[in-house]
Protein backbone atom coordinates (compact mmCIF):
# COMPACT_ATOMS: atom_id res chain seq x y z
CA UNK A 1 0.00 0.00 0.00
CA UNK A 2 1.54 3.47 -0.75
CA UNK A 3 2.91 5.88 1.98
CA UNK A 4 0.58 8.15 1.82
CA UNK A 5 -2.79 6.09 1.37
CA UNK A 6 -1.24 4.46 4.73
CA UNK A 7 -0.95 8.00 6.11
CA UNK A 8 -4.37 8.82 5.62
CA UNK A 9 -5.70 5.43 6.71
CA UNK A 10 -3.91 6.23 9.75
CA UNK A 11 -5.08 9.88 10.25
CA UNK A 12 -8.51 8.89 10.00
CA UNK A 13 -8.28 5.88 12.16
CA UNK A 14 -6.82 8.00 14.73
CA UNK A 15 -9.24 10.64 14.39
CA UNK A 16 -12.52 7.60 15.09
CA UNK A 17 -10.06 6.64 17.83
CA UNK A 18 -9.44 9.71 19.93
CA UNK A 19 -12.85 11.52 18.76
CA UNK A 20 -13.60 15.04 16.25
CA UNK A 21 -12.04 17.26 18.53
CA UNK A 22 -8.32 16.00 19.14
CA UNK A 23 -8.56 16.07 15.42
CA UNK A 24 -9.20 19.28 15.23
CA UNK A 25 -6.70 20.44 17.77
CA UNK A 26 -4.62 18.74 16.17
CA UNK A 27 -5.04 20.13 12.59
CA UNK A 28 -5.57 23.83 14.36
CA UNK A 29 -1.92 23.40 15.71
CA UNK A 30 -0.75 22.41 12.33
CA UNK A 31 -2.24 25.72 10.72
CA UNK A 32 -0.77 27.97 13.36
CA UNK A 33 3.16 26.50 12.82
CA UNK A 34 3.02 27.63 9.40
CA UNK A 35 4.74 30.39 8.32
CA UNK A 36 2.90 33.22 7.61
CA UNK A 37 2.58 34.83 4.68
CA UNK A 38 4.31 38.04 3.73
CA UNK A 39 1.35 39.42 1.67
CA UNK A 40 -0.72 39.33 4.56
CA UNK A 41 2.28 40.80 6.74
CA UNK A 42 2.16 43.61 4.22
CA UNK A 43 -2.02 43.79 4.51
CA UNK A 44 -1.88 44.32 8.35
CA UNK A 45 0.83 47.08 8.25
CA UNK A 46 -1.22 49.15 5.27
CA UNK A 47 -4.72 48.44 7.17
CA UNK A 48 -4.34 47.06 10.57
CA UNK A 49 -2.57 50.20 11.85
CA UNK A 50 -3.50 48.46 15.51
CA UNK A 51 -1.37 45.38 15.12
CA UNK A 52 1.40 47.46 15.35
CA UNK A 53 0.47 48.79 18.98
CA UNK A 54 0.20 45.10 19.98
CA UNK A 55 3.14 43.51 22.27
CA UNK A 56 5.34 41.61 19.92
CA UNK A 57 3.88 37.97 21.95
CA UNK A 58 0.53 39.16 20.88
CA UNK A 59 1.62 40.28 17.52
CA UNK A 60 2.57 36.46 17.52
CA UNK A 61 0.03 35.10 18.92
CA UNK A 62 -2.45 36.91 16.37
CA UNK A 63 -1.15 36.24 13.36
CA UNK A 64 -1.35 32.45 14.36
CA UNK A 65 -5.04 32.66 15.42
CA UNK A 66 -5.59 34.34 11.85
CA UNK A 67 -4.07 31.07 9.97
CA UNK A 68 -6.98 29.29 11.69
CA UNK A 69 -9.82 31.59 11.16
CA UNK A 70 -8.76 32.14 7.63
CA UNK A 71 -9.35 28.22 7.00
CA UNK A 72 -12.15 27.57 8.28
CA UNK A 73 -14.22 30.42 7.38
CA UNK A 74 -16.12 31.42 4.25
CA UNK A 75 -16.06 34.49 2.80
CA UNK A 76 -19.32 35.74 0.53
CA UNK A 77 -19.34 38.68 -1.46
CA UNK A 78 -23.31 40.26 -1.64
CA UNK A 79 -24.22 42.47 -4.01
CA UNK A 80 -22.01 42.04 -6.38
CA UNK A 81 -18.71 42.70 -4.34
CA UNK A 82 -15.74 40.44 -5.08
CA UNK A 83 -13.97 39.16 -1.72
CA UNK A 84 -10.03 39.72 -1.94
CA UNK A 85 -7.30 38.71 0.06
CA UNK A 86 -7.16 42.19 1.67
CA UNK A 87 -10.97 41.78 2.78
CA UNK A 88 -10.14 38.29 4.12
CA UNK A 89 -6.89 39.33 6.63
CA UNK A 90 -8.36 42.48 7.46
CA UNK A 91 -11.49 40.60 8.74
CA UNK A 92 -9.50 38.43 10.09
CA UNK A 93 -7.39 40.51 12.16
CA UNK A 94 -9.66 42.62 14.31
CA UNK A 95 -11.81 39.63 14.86
CA UNK A 96 -9.14 37.58 16.24
CA UNK A 97 -8.11 40.56 18.59
CA UNK A 98 -11.29 39.10 20.95
CA UNK A 99 -9.51 35.68 21.08
CA UNK A 100 -6.05 36.48 22.49
CA UNK A 101 -4.91 34.78 25.66
CA UNK A 102 -7.10 32.34 26.28
CA UNK A 103 -6.19 28.90 27.22
CA UNK A 104 -9.15 27.18 25.03
CA UNK A 105 -9.63 29.58 21.74
CA UNK A 106 -13.02 28.16 20.29
CA UNK A 107 -12.78 30.14 17.19
CA UNK A 108 -16.30 31.47 17.30
CA UNK A 109 -17.69 27.55 16.58
CA UNK A 110 -21.05 28.68 15.17
CA UNK A 111 -19.96 31.14 13.37
CA UNK A 112 -19.26 29.73 9.31
CA UNK A 113 -19.92 32.78 6.75
CA UNK A 114 -18.48 35.76 7.01
CA UNK A 115 -20.60 38.00 4.31
CA UNK A 116 -19.18 41.11 2.69
CA UNK A 117 -21.14 44.02 1.54
CA UNK A 118 -19.72 47.04 -0.11
CA UNK A 119 -21.29 49.12 1.68
CA UNK A 120 -23.68 49.53 4.78
CA UNK A 121 -26.43 47.63 3.93
CA UNK A 122 -30.76 47.79 4.08
CA UNK A 123 -32.54 44.91 5.85
CA UNK A 124 -36.28 44.79 6.71
CA UNK A 125 -37.21 44.32 10.37
CA UNK A 126 -40.59 44.06 11.76
CA UNK A 127 -41.00 45.61 15.27
CA UNK A 128 -43.82 45.91 17.64
CA UNK A 129 -44.43 49.64 18.93
CA UNK A 130 -45.65 50.81 22.56
CA UNK A 131 -49.41 50.23 21.20
CA UNK A 132 -48.70 46.48 20.35
CA UNK A 133 -48.91 47.55 16.40
CA UNK A 134 -46.73 45.52 14.09
CA UNK A 135 -44.81 47.83 12.02
CA UNK A 136 -42.06 47.11 9.02
CA UNK A 137 -39.29 49.42 9.07
CA UNK A 138 -36.09 49.60 6.81
CA UNK A 139 -33.04 49.86 8.61
CA UNK A 140 -29.56 50.92 7.52
CA UNK A 141 -26.54 48.94 8.72
CA UNK A 142 -23.05 48.25 8.49
CA UNK A 143 -22.94 44.89 10.43
CA UNK A 144 -24.69 42.51 11.60
CA UNK A 145 -24.34 38.69 13.95
CA UNK A 146 -26.53 35.94 13.62
CA UNK A 147 -26.54 32.89 16.06
CA UNK A 148 -26.95 30.83 13.28
CA UNK A 149 -23.65 30.72 11.89
CA UNK A 150 -23.24 34.32 10.30
CA UNK A 151 -21.88 37.77 10.53
CA UNK A 152 -22.20 40.57 8.09
CA UNK A 153 -20.35 43.32 7.00
CA UNK A 154 -20.47 46.54 5.17
CA UNK A 155 -16.15 46.59 3.61
CA UNK A 156 -16.08 50.19 3.52
CA UNK A 157 -17.48 50.58 7.29
CA UNK A 158 -14.08 47.66 7.87
CA UNK A 159 -12.15 49.99 6.42
CA UNK A 160 -13.03 53.18 8.51
CA UNK A 161 -12.88 51.04 12.01
CA UNK A 162 -9.67 49.67 10.99
CA UNK A 163 -8.06 52.96 10.20
CA UNK A 164 -9.55 55.17 13.13
CA UNK A 165 -8.21 53.25 15.84
CA UNK A 166 -8.87 55.70 18.31
CA UNK A 167 -12.27 56.83 18.09
CA UNK A 168 -14.45 53.83 19.58
CA UNK A 169 -16.14 52.68 16.93
CA UNK A 170 -14.91 49.17 15.20
CA UNK A 171 -17.61 47.75 13.29
CA UNK A 172 -15.44 44.12 13.26
CA UNK A 173 -15.21 43.88 17.18
CA UNK A 174 -19.00 44.77 17.92
CA UNK A 175 -20.23 41.90 15.44
CA UNK A 176 -17.67 39.76 17.01
CA UNK A 177 -18.08 40.38 20.44
CA UNK A 178 -21.86 39.42 19.40
CA UNK A 179 -20.66 36.10 18.19
CA UNK A 180 -18.99 35.33 21.72
CA UNK A 181 -22.19 36.31 23.17
CA UNK A 182 -24.22 34.31 21.27
CA UNK A 183 -21.81 30.70 21.70
CA UNK A 184 -24.69 30.19 24.19
CA UNK A 185 -27.33 30.84 22.60
CA UNK A 186 -28.87 34.12 22.82
CA UNK A 187 -27.29 36.91 23.08
CA UNK A 188 -27.84 39.09 26.20
CA UNK A 189 -24.65 40.31 27.26
CA UNK A 190 -23.60 37.85 29.16
CA UNK A 191 -20.67 35.67 26.98
CA UNK A 192 -19.03 32.50 28.81
CA UNK A 193 -17.22 33.60 32.21
CA UNK A 194 -14.38 31.38 34.11
CA UNK A 195 -16.65 31.01 37.00
CA UNK A 196 -20.13 31.52 38.80
CA UNK A 197 -17.91 33.85 41.33
CA UNK A 198 -17.33 36.05 38.38
CA UNK A 199 -21.01 36.17 36.30
CA UNK A 200 -22.33 37.07 39.31
CA UNK A 201 -20.20 40.02 39.64
CA UNK A 202 -20.25 40.58 35.90
CA UNK A 203 -24.03 41.01 36.35
CA UNK A 204 -23.65 43.52 39.20
CA UNK A 205 -21.26 45.81 37.10
CA UNK A 206 -23.13 45.05 33.80
CA UNK A 207 -26.58 45.90 35.01
CA UNK A 208 -25.24 49.06 36.78
CA UNK A 209 -23.29 50.33 33.67
CA UNK A 210 -26.34 49.85 31.23
CA UNK A 211 -29.07 51.34 33.71
CA UNK A 212 -26.57 54.41 33.71
CA UNK A 213 -25.79 54.77 30.13
CA UNK A 214 -30.09 54.31 29.41
CA UNK A 215 -30.49 57.02 32.20
CA UNK A 216 -27.52 59.21 29.84
CA UNK A 217 -28.68 58.53 26.56
CA UNK A 218 -32.72 59.21 27.87
CA UNK A 219 -31.41 62.91 28.71
CA UNK A 220 -29.31 63.20 25.67
CA UNK A 221 -26.35 63.13 27.73
CA UNK A 222 -23.17 63.08 25.81
CA UNK A 223 -21.15 59.93 27.13
CA UNK A 224 -18.07 57.38 26.45
CA UNK A 225 -19.71 54.42 25.06
CA UNK A 226 -22.44 55.42 22.05
CA UNK A 227 -26.01 55.70 23.04
CA UNK A 228 -26.84 52.32 20.73
CA UNK A 229 -25.50 50.64 23.70
CA UNK A 230 -27.83 51.38 25.58
CA UNK A 231 -30.50 49.45 23.52
CA UNK A 232 -29.91 45.98 25.37
CA UNK A 233 -27.96 44.03 27.51
CA UNK A 234 -26.44 42.61 23.92
CA UNK A 235 -25.69 45.60 22.41
CA UNK A 236 -24.27 47.24 25.52
CA UNK A 237 -21.41 44.44 25.57
CA UNK A 238 -20.66 45.05 22.00
CA UNK A 239 -20.53 48.50 22.20
CA UNK A 240 -18.09 48.36 25.77
CA UNK A 241 -16.33 46.07 23.89
CA UNK A 242 -15.60 48.16 21.35
CA UNK A 243 -14.19 50.84 23.61
CA UNK A 244 -12.50 48.84 25.70
CA UNK A 245 -9.97 48.29 22.77
CA UNK A 246 -9.51 51.46 21.08
CA UNK A 247 -10.08 53.43 24.23
CA UNK A 248 -8.61 52.10 27.11
CA UNK A 249 -7.36 54.93 28.85
CA UNK A 250 -10.77 57.05 28.77
CA UNK A 251 -13.10 53.77 29.57
CA UNK A 252 -10.53 53.56 32.60
CA UNK A 253 -10.74 55.97 34.25
CA UNK A 254 -14.49 56.94 33.13
CA UNK A 255 -15.70 53.40 33.97
CA UNK A 256 -13.08 51.39 36.23
CA UNK A 257 -15.41 48.32 37.21
CA UNK A 258 -16.70 47.79 33.45
CA UNK A 259 -12.90 48.34 32.41
CA UNK A 260 -11.90 45.93 34.89
CA UNK A 261 -14.61 43.40 34.22
CA UNK A 262 -13.81 43.14 30.15
CA UNK A 263 -10.20 42.95 30.57
CA UNK A 264 -11.01 39.41 32.85
CA UNK A 265 -13.39 38.34 30.23
CA UNK A 266 -10.80 39.46 27.60
CA UNK A 267 -7.69 38.05 29.34
CA UNK A 268 -5.96 41.52 28.28
CA UNK A 269 -4.93 44.66 29.49
CA UNK A 270 -4.58 47.23 26.51
CA UNK A 271 -3.57 50.24 29.24
CA UNK A 272 -0.11 47.73 29.05
CA UNK A 273 0.26 48.53 25.57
Amino acid sequence: MPLFILGVLTLVLLAWLVGEPFFTEWRRERLRKRPFPAAWRRILKRRVPYFSRLPSDLQLQLKRHMQVFLAEKSFIGCAGLAVTQEMRVTIAAQACLLLLNRNKTRYFPKLTQILVYPGAFVVNRSHTDFAGVLQDRRQVLSGESWALGQVVLSWQDTLEGAAQVGDGRNVVIHEFAHQLDQEKGHANGAPFLPSRKHGELWSRVMNAEFAQLQRMAEQGEETLLSHYGATDPAEFFAVASEVFFEQPLQLALQHPALYEQLSRCYHLNPLSW
